[in-house]
């Protein structure tokens, strides 16, 4: 079980899909009991049972309050969204379309009108919209590079929008101006500092997320279920 602030998630993993969702089921079943003790009510409709695996086929139904919990292709928690398939696409995308948003609502300051030096320019880039994509970036930074293009088209189009600069102009140029780091960079420098904080963490089980990945980045002989 995973908790922060009102936020819950449940998990189950094994081999076998039945048997992660019997695993799944008798947990819910103490929560059950556990909230009619206290006599809290737990809205069944706002969570969310998601089945992260590479296997097809229909999945065991689980049920909270005798009601059926409504299965979902995808999960946000705390802010980063967990798609099925674990490839970060959804995620990628959902994070283009707030960025998009957000400089549309900043095209004023940012576009070739603003009377902005590009130095001020450049770092309100820095200081709001690249927190956006960076959030969480050690998860999903592990994303195909197909997946991590769409974000990388994005700050080059931007920077293109900052400096105003012709078609010639190749976007590693800006990119080395500008003083900006693709996005490859910034995950492998945020992995090495994320990895040497798990290193020395006080928490023993924080240290098991220090082994080596498996040789597939998900294998097809194990499942892995969450409820949200």
């Amino acid at each position: 079980m995973s908790t922060f602030a009102d936020d819950t998630a449940i998990l189950s993993r094994h081999t076998h899909i039945n048997a992660a969702i019997r695993n799944l089921q008798n947990h819910l079943l103490s929560v059950e009991e556990w909230s009619h003790r206290w006599r809290l009510r737990i809205n069944e409709g706002k969570s969310k049972h998601v089945t992260f695996t590479l296997r097809k086929g229909n999945i065991p139904q689980l049920h909270f309050n005798q009601h059926p919990l409504p299965q979902a292709e995808t999960v946000k928690y705390l802010g980063i969204h967990f798609d099925r398939r674990l490839n970060w696409k959804y995620h990628i995308t959902q994070t283009q379309n707030h960025l998009n948003h957000k400089t549309r609502g900043l095209y004023w300051i940012l576009g070739k009108h603003s009377p902005l030096s590009l130095r001020n320019k450049t770092l309100i880039y820095k200081a709001i919209l690249r927190p956006v994509w960076t959030y969480g970036i050690e998860l999903w930074g592990c994303a195909s590079s197909s997946n991590i293009q769409i974000l990388q088209r994005y700050q080059s189009k931007l920077l293109r929008l900052i400096t105003q600069a012709p078609w010639y102009v190749a976007n590693h140029v800006l990119h080395r101006d500008l003083h900006v780091a693709r996005i490859r960079g910034i995950f492998q420098a945020r992995n090495v500092t994320h990895h040497t904080a798990l290193a020395g963490h006080p928490k023993a089980l924080m240290r098991p997320l220090l082994a080596p990945p498996p040789p597939r980045r998900l294998k097809r002989t194990w499942t892995f279920d969450a409820l949200n």
